[in-house]
């Protein structure tokens, strides 16, 4: 049976994944949503061990893929995915961190990234027209999608970041590739660059020019092989009998959403945190049941500096929009700049573990949870490597960041970006 996906907002027809891959966003500006969430095989679960991490991996994305991808290549895309370590280490008898940072860009982001540009270059062999993947970031995802495609046959690389709002190794990561990758240095904010690419993706006469899709986490494609760690942490979960509850640092929410599906499939969770930094919007709709979104604050953690976040709908969506059942396995917390800091300190200090600022915030919010419930054990997802935010890291702990060679080489290479104000119809005519 072939999955197809509808649009959160009703107005569009159903789509197989290839063509929701292509598309990115729905027609009629909707997100795109599985018609029924598969049901994992049972004992895939209750013998997690017996099983590569490439035969979960696959097992879990099959009945999402369908019909658009043959089951052998699926398996050398998901083994190109998934070809670095994603350990689980244990701080003490109660809390583990989920390390997502050792791929190619040192960020959660390379699973997603990797399978879709994966997906999108076996998809786009056949399509006459040059494809553009036309992304905004706010951090992470442009060197995870630049790292992802770079080289890629017959797809160009378009990334809006906002000027001096990323850390300075991710800078590079964006702007040092070259070839089929190019950097747009926006001057404004994250929000900015998100409103410029959606306004491209509805003018009519850069579509006739281009073909165009997104790699931001709105994509199947790349929101759907997140479930993947999800899997990978409960293989390693030392106690089976007591699930974990799980703190995801949230931003755009497209990590927690896929941790949420996971849970639906049949994976065992004792409970979702989302744990943001100040920008609250999350956390507030929870306390009121209203969303409201607000212009976005910049944080220490600024992958997570996201005041609309896209992927919630999605959440709602799982939870067929009835609160109770959402609040029953999922809170939000918001934490603080200044608490993020002595979060930073007192992991070093007490574990001698060095998080990056997103890790510390999920470390937190999963810290507060397990002293208010006795008996309970979790898991916090460190998405980045602390080497991409060595100031915050540095200056907190005491104690400097090792570099990694990776790094230490895209240092020294040059920078290479246009600037650009923020106004649609600049990027409308370098796209033109």
């Amino acid at each position: 049976m072939d999955m197809k996906y509808y649009s959160t907002n009703q107005q569009s027809p159903a789509v197989d994944f290839r063509e929701a891959t292509i598309n990115g966003q729905a027609p009629d500006k909707g997100l795109y949503f599985p018609e029924k969430i598969p049901v994992i095989d049972p004992d895939l679960i209750s013998n997690m061990e017996k099983y590569s991490d490439e035969e979960i991996a696959s097992r879990v994305i099959m009945p999402y893929t369908g019909e658009s991808i043959p089951g052998d290549k699926l398996m050398q895309i998901v083994k190109e995915t998934i070809s670095f370590p994603i350990p689980l280490i244990r701080l003490d008898e109660s809390v583990f961190s989920l390390e997502l940072f050792h791929g190619p860009t040192l960020a959660f982001k390379d699973i997603g990234a990797r399978f879709m540009s994966r997906c999108l270059g076996y998809f786009v062999k056949d399509v006459d027209k040059k494809v553009t993947v036309l992304v905004a970031t706010s951090g992470d995802t442009g060197g995870a999608v630049a790292s992802g495609f770079y080289n890629v046959d017959g797809i160009e690389v378009v990334i809006l970041y906002p000027s001096g709002k990323v850390s300075p190794v991710q800078e590079k990561q964006l702007t040092t590739l070259g070839k089929n990758i190019h950097a747009l240095e926006i001057e404004g904010t994250f929000d900015d660059c998100q409103q410029m690419v959606k306004n491209a993706f509805i003018d009519d006469e850069i579509k006739k020019k281009r073909f165009l899709t997104s790699a931001n986490s709105i994509n199947v494609a790349r929101w759907l092989p997140q479930q993947f760690y999800y899997f990978f942490a409960y293989k390693q979960w030392p106690d089976k009998n007591n699930p974990p509850v799980i703190s995801v640092p949230s931003g755009n929410f497209g990590n927690i959403c896929a941790g949420l599906l996971a849970f639906h499939s049949g994976l065992p969770v004792q409970h979702f945190i989302a744990a943001c930094n100040s920008n609250d919007v999350i956390p507030e709709f929870m306390r009121t049941q209203k969303f409201e979104s607000k212009k976005a604050v910049p944080t220490l953690s600024n992958a997570m500096d996201v005041g609309n976040p896209s992927n919630f709908i999605r959440i709602l969506e799982i939870f067929n929009h009835q609160f109770p059942a959402l609040e029953k396995m999922m809170s939000a917390v918001s934490i603080s700049d200044v608490e993020t800091i002595a979060a930073i300190s007192d992991l070093y200090h007490r574990y001698n573990y060095i998080p990056d600022p997103h890790g510390a915030v999920g470390w937190l919010a999963l810290k507060r949870w397990l002293e208010d419930h006795e008996g309970t054990k979790g898991i916090f997802l460190e998405t980045a490597h602390p080497v991409k935010f060595p100031e915050a890291v540095e200056k907190y702990t005491g104690k400097k960041v090792d570099m990694p060679i990776t790094v230490q080489e895209i240092m020294k290479s040059e920078k290479i970006s246009i600037k650009m104000k923020p106004a649609c119809e600049e990027l409308k005519n370098y796209l033109l």
